[in-house]
Formats: structure tokens, C-alpha cells, sequence
């Protein structure tokens, strides 16, 4: 089996000469347990020696190599260039400040052998700080997984496996390479999670911090809204829109009822101003609902993407993979 190791580096140049040694060491062993292993590191616009020190790891090493991107682009975008140029039948991604072991790979491909299709590791031990990064990382998993349904202890850890095949689709942006794991099994996917070490980084400096928590919020929140009305806009935009026109009508009731008892007219209550504002918002959520699910359909459409997904076909009593399938054309 060809395993693909994807690993983001970003001015790691203290970090590399830990990390090229251990990869050695794991390339070994798993290549005795009878796998091939191909390393792609993605230097994401380094500004240290990273880009040079990469560059002279792949001249002994054939199994490895290094896709240089033009700046920062962030590690979500480093790891997606990594996975378009994985070749292999499991897509491993892991950090390259030795915090976590490329030792643990044999761990998380066991499970694959006991038949997941993602193994999430869990830094069950983390040695990272208490108040900035593990009591954040405790309540944003727990959310993550109460939101998404997936229960996993421990998102934020970059050491996981992937059956190539649940990749297939998956676009990243923002900080969504942490919640392949959730689209995987909303997918259909099977998802466990393993132990793994977790070591304190030895050299060079972390890269996140808090300011992270309130992106990966926002990307959790859009994460479930593609997932709940990705393919049904309208529901969301129209049942916001019909609540507004309820509260406009009731608003307008209300209204009219003071004038008839004489308790207060028109220009004494704000009623008539919420009853109108209340109506625009109503149908201007409708009126997006629309547009919305126009570019559903177009995008659909035109990029001929399946709104369902096939895992076995069985003929005669056997299995087949499932042939690529077009999208259903809508209306």
C-alpha cells in the first residue's frame, strides 16, 4: 500500500533536523511492514533557512519531495496543495515540529486494518500550555463535536488517516482541514480515533495562539450550515423570512388594536416601524433564499457534482466499486 506522508512547514528551520531523522527512521519501518512511502513537505513561503534545508533533504532522499509555495497561505492551504499531490491509497498528515511522532503512523494504519476510513489522532497527553492552548482546545472540541455530531477528543491534532477515497470532493479553506474528519462522516465515512504521543516543541516557536478560537468558530458554523442547507438554501433563508413576516403581522396586529381601544394611535408606538421592518427583512430572506438556491443549482449543474454518494455496488452477489457519477440534473 502507498502511503502519502503531507507535511506543512512553515519557518520549521530549527524544527527539520529532528524531523528528516524520524521520517528516516518511519520510512524504514514502514516500508518493512511491507507499505511504499512518499513525503511531500510543503514549505508555505518560509521566510528562514526552511526552504534550503528542504531542498538538500531530497537529494538522498527519493521517497521525498518538496512543493515550495510563493507565500503564507496558511496551513489549510498547504495542506490541500499536499493532498493534490498525493499519490497514495492513504493520505497521512502530520506537523513538522516534532510535536507529533511519525512512530504513531503504524498506530492509526491498524485501524484503517480494522476497517475506518479516518483515524483521528488523540494527543491524550498534551504537552502543550494549560491556559492558552489546552483548556481552548477541551471547549472547542467538546462544541465541535455537540455541532457536528462526531465525537472526537482531540480535532486540532494534524496526525490523522485518510482513506484516499473520502478526499475525493472535499475542498479546504479557512481552518477547515480540522473538520475533514466531520466531512468524511457525513459522507458516510467511518471515523475512530487512537492515542497517540504528543511531545513539547523542542525548538522554534508555535504559530497559533487564541486568536485562532473565533475563526474556527466561524468555520464550524458555516461547516454545518453547507452540510444542513448546502443543497436546500431556501429552507434556512425562507424559514428566517416567514418569522419575520409572523412577527410583522403580529406587530401590525398589535398596532391596530391599541387604535381600536384608544389606548395609544399610530405615532405613540414604534409597532408601525417594526411591522414594516419586519416585512422588508422577511422578504428580502425569501428573495436570497432564491438567489441562493439558483447558485446551488448552478454550481451543480455546471460542475457536474453528485448530490448523493455511492460506497459498493453489488452485482450477482459481489461487490464493485461504484463508477463516477455525474450529478442528477435539478428541474
Amino acid at each position: 500500500m502507498l502511503l502519502s506522508l503531507v507535511i506543512p512547514c512553515y519557518n520549521e528551520e530549527e524544527s527539520l533536523p529532528l524531523l528528516l531523522p524520524a521520517l528516516d527512521g518511519a520510512e524504514r519501518d514502514l516500508c518493512a511492514a511491507g507499505h511504499q512511502v512518499e513525503a511531500i513537505l510543503v514549505d508555505d513561503g518560509s521566510r528562514d533557512g526552511s526552504a534550503k534545508l528542504l531542498r538538500e533533504a531530497t537529494e538522498s532522499r527519493p521517497w521525498m519531495r518538496v512543493i515550495r509555495l510563493s507565500r503564507n497561505f496558511g496551513q489549510t492551504a498547504a495542506m490541500a496543495a499536499g493532498f493534490a499531490d498525493a499519490a497514495g491509497e492513504v493520505i497521512i498528515p502530520l506537523d513538522a515540529d516534532m510535536q507529533n511522532d511519525p512512530a504513531d503512523i503504524p498506530l492509526l494504519l491498524t485501524k484503517l486494518d480494522d476497517g475506518f476510513d479516518v483515524v483521528s489522532g488523540w494527543r491524550k497527553d498534551r504537552q502543550d500550555k494549560t491556559i492558552t492552548r489546552k483548556i481552548p482546545s477541551v471547549i472547542a472540541n467538546r462544541l465541535i463535536s455537540k455541532i457536528s455530531g462526531v465525537a472526537l477528543h482531540d480535532y486540532g491534532c494534524t496526525l490523522k488517516a485518510y482513506r484516499r477515497d473520502v478526499m475525493q470532493g472535499v475542498h479546504l479553506y479557512g481552518e477547515m482541514h480540522r473538520f475533514i474528519p466531520i466531512y468524511a462522516a457525513w459522507h458516510g465515512a467511518r471515523v475512530t480515533e487512537v492515542p497517540v504521543r504528543h511531545h513539547p516543541r523542542r525548538k522554534g516557536v508555535t504559530k497559533y495562539g487564541l486568536g485562532r478560537v473565533p475563526n474556527v468558530i466561524l468555520d464550524l458554523m458555516l461547516v454545518r450550515f453547507l452540510w444542513s442547507y448546502g443543497t436546500k438554501p431556501i429552507h434556512i433563508f425562507g424559514k428566517f423570512g416567514l418569522l419575520n413576516m409572523v412577527f410583522s403581522f403580529g406587530a401590525f396586529a398589535l398596532a391596530i388594536y391599541f387604535k381600536l381601544t384608544g389606548e395609544k394611535d399610530f405615532v405613540q408606538t414604534p409597532l408601525p416601524v417594526l411591522c414594516a421592518m419586519f416585512f422588508l427583512i422577511g422578504c428580502l430572506s425569501i428573495l436570497m433564499g432564491f438567489v441562493a438556491e439558483l447558485t446551488m443549482r448552478t454550481y451543480h449543474e455546471a460542475a457536474g457534482s453528485p448530490t448523493f454518494v455511492v460506497r459498493e455496488i453489488y452485482r450477482s452477489g459481489l461487490a464493485e466499486a461504484p463508477p463516477k457519477l455525474k450529478a442528477l440534473r435539478l428541474g
